[in-house]
């Protein structure tokens, strides 16, 4: 299927998505000041926002620190047989686990990343064990603890706002 064209975004459409994807917890009422449109305007446009798929969906980010331990890992898998049904299968096994916070298929001399999210080290060591170790398909892993998150984030560059088109401007 082909990728389809970036959308055409003015700049008030540049600024109220950056402002919703750090924060879409702002009331209608907050963007519309920020953007300088009414609250029916900036409800309109996020609706187009949702419609279009430019908005993927919306979530609550939890703080981990306020749930006790959780220990992060980033693992690294390289498949032993490349072919679509492995990928598919792969990816399935990881898709139904929901201690799998992140799963990239990659390039170069690792065919996967993985970030996982467990309440101890040996509930890491297990799920690495059931979700790798347990594959004859896993030619190799390593596992990497993280000590300290330095940065998170799912915010985008976004394409710059496109100029009106002359037949777009009004007298």
């Amino acid at each position: 299927m082909p990728e389809s064209p970036p959308p055409q975004l003015d700049e008030i459409d540049a600024l109220l998505l950056d402002l919703l994807q750090h924060d879409a917890g702002r009331t209608l009422h907050d963007l519309g000041e920020q953007v300088g449109l009414s609250l029916s305007a900036v409800q309109r446009r996020i609706a187009r926002y949702r419609r279009d798929g430019l908005i993927a969906r919306q979530v609550a980010v939890l703080d981990p620190h306020r749930f006790g331990p959780t220990v992060l890992a980033v693992v690294l898998v390289t498949l032993n047989q490349e072919s679509f049904e492995h990928h598919d299968a792969f990816a399935e096994r990881l898709l139904a686990s929901p201690q799998v916070q992140q799963c990239y298929r990659v390039a170069g001399p690792w065919d996967y990343v993985v970030v996982l999210a467990a309440r101890s080290t040996r509930e890491c060591g297990r799920l690495g064990d059931r979700l790798f170790k347990a594959d004859d398909n896993i030619k190799r892993y390593e596992t990497l603890v993280v000590f300290d998150t330095v940065k998170t984030g799912l915010a985008l560059p976004l394409p710059a706002p496109q100029p009106p088109r002359p037949q777009d401007r009004r007298p």
